[in-house]
């Protein structure tokens, strides 16, 4: 029976295509739109044969070729090994793109069928009217579960039934999926328990976990990634580079094919589930799209640091190159390939810069005024510029010691999640930028570990 649900993932994730080469061309969702935060750069002109070279196997982006020249302490970041996949829930929140990018696509013509705000519709889909599968029909103000409360319901087939598919790409999107709708039901309790009426219940809990989770991406989450004086500079001075006005936001190419694929370089060779546990790859071992069983369980302080338990794993640091794991990756995540390399997601980060004709990470840099990595710091000869994307990830070894992104990456980041949440007037950042945390937290300052542990 697992085998069947097994290709019945692989089937469903092939038709999505949410990491695919080519996309099929779905009809318009709405008015969100991608944009250009760098419009007068011309884009780098690249040899994809060049790309497909660099990201394969024995690649420059291969870790599996560096792995013995590492020494005692390995390529451990200082991070822990968590956040790259807290990265990634933000990216499902605020896009999804619906067309096509195997090449010369109009910006215009790019549709994301997300809207452009940090507001866990990843979650929350339609809410319990337009989305009545996803909530328990006997409390429709709290989330429905797996028979044992640890996995999302699913269909006879297996198939999560969730708010957005890709939350089940693997085990770690999927426990902190969990998680969440763990924490939004905990929160249901804690209203009932001071007298919320009823029918407002559902609304208060949405609106104080969508608030709790915006504060986290700006003081928990973005501090460790860029570094807490440029946070604190664009939350002063606004954006030089993004700042969409109210109900204008949209998604910068920049961000969405080059500096937000950052946490690609953070995901570690392997992983242990549990203390003790047997040290295994992503991929294929950790692969989604079917059932949960009770043995194969996360435990979230092995990839967070949460009071009382042991330090977590950490995140791999950031180098330029990809575990072997995300080298090749497995059928289910890519679906049916015509070549070997798009298996790699080196490749497809490399490739998608160059199908929506991203600048090189030099000219960028020029432009904001940051000095450029030296032949010796990007450690590779590209023939006509370095890809954003590389460029980001090797300005994040040498300018941020592996462990956070450097100026490039780091300012497009921060402006752009900062932005986001400006130009939305529902964000906490718009209605109170004053606004703390009111949730339990086990220490002085709320952090994200106290979000998990809510429903835990």
């Amino acid at each position: 029976m697992p085998a069947e649900h097994h290709r019945h993932g692989s089937h469903a994730v092939a038709r999505d295509h949410c990491l695919g080469p080519a996309r099929a061309v779905d009809r318009p969702t709405g008015p969100a739109r991608y944009g250009r935060m760098f419009r007068d750069l011309d884009p780098l002109a690249s040899d994809p044969h060049v790309l497909m070279r660099a990201g394969s196997d024995g690649g420059v982006c291969d870790a599996a070729a560096a792995l013995d020249e590492l020494n005692a302490d390995g390529d451990d970041a200082t991070e822990a090994a968590g956040w790259p996949f807290f990265g990634q829930l933000i990216a499902h929140d605020i896009t999804a793109d619906r067309s096509p990018i195997s090449g010369g696509v109009a910006t215009e013509a790019l549709r994301n069928a997300r809207a452009p705000m940090l507001n866990l519709e990843i979650l929350y889909s339609d809410g319990p009217i337009g989305s009545a599968f996803l909530f328990d029909v006997n409390d429709p103000a709290k989330f429905l579960l797996g028979p044992d409360g640890g996995d999302v319901p699913r269909n006879q087939q297996g198939v999560a039934l969730i708010g957005d598919p890709r939350n089940d790409v693997h085990l770690f999107a999927l426990s902190l999926h969990v998680a969440l709708l763990r924490a939004h039901n905990a929160i249901v309790d804690l209203l009932r328990e001071k007298g919320v009426p009823e029918g407002e219940v559902f609304d208060t809990a949405r609106n104080t976990l969508t608030a709790h989770y915006q504060w986290i991406v700006v003081h928990d989450f973005l501090p460790r990634l860029v570094g807490a004086p440029l946070v604190e500079e664009v939350l002063r001075d606004h954006g030089r580079w993004f700042k969409p006005r109210h109900g204008q936001a949209y998604i910068p190419l920049e961000f969405a094919d080059a500096a937000y694929r950052y946490g690609h370089g953070q995901i570690r060779h392997t992983y242990q589930l549990v203390v003790g546990g047997p040290a295994v790859p992503l991929f294929p071992d950790l692969v989604g799209f079917g059932p949960l069983p009770a043995d194969r369980r996360l435990d979230l302080t092995r990839i967070f640091d949460v009071p009382g338990h042991p330090p977590a794993q950490r995140a791999k640091r950031l180098d330029g190159r990809l575990a072997a794991s995300l080298i090749g990756l497995p059928e289910q995540v890519t679906g049916a390939v015509d070549a070997a390399a798009y298996r790699s997601l080196a490749v497809r980060d490399l490739l998608r810069g160059e199908t929506t004709g991203l600048p090189s990470g030099e000219e960028v840099a020029e432009l904001l005024g940051e000095p450029a990595l030296s032949d010796e710091e990007l450690a590779h000869d590209w023939p006509t510029g370095t890809p954003l994307w590389f460029y980001i990830l090797k300005e994040a070894e040498h300018r941020g010691n592996g462990d956070r992104l450097g100026p490039v990456g780091g300012r497009i980041v921060a402006e752009v999640l900062i932005g986001l949440l400006r130009a939305d007037r529902s964000s906490y950042l718009s209605r109170d930028p004053d606004w703390q945390p009111h949730l339990p937290a086990a220490g002085p300052t709320y952090e994200f570990s106290d979000l998990l542990m809510l429903g835990a």
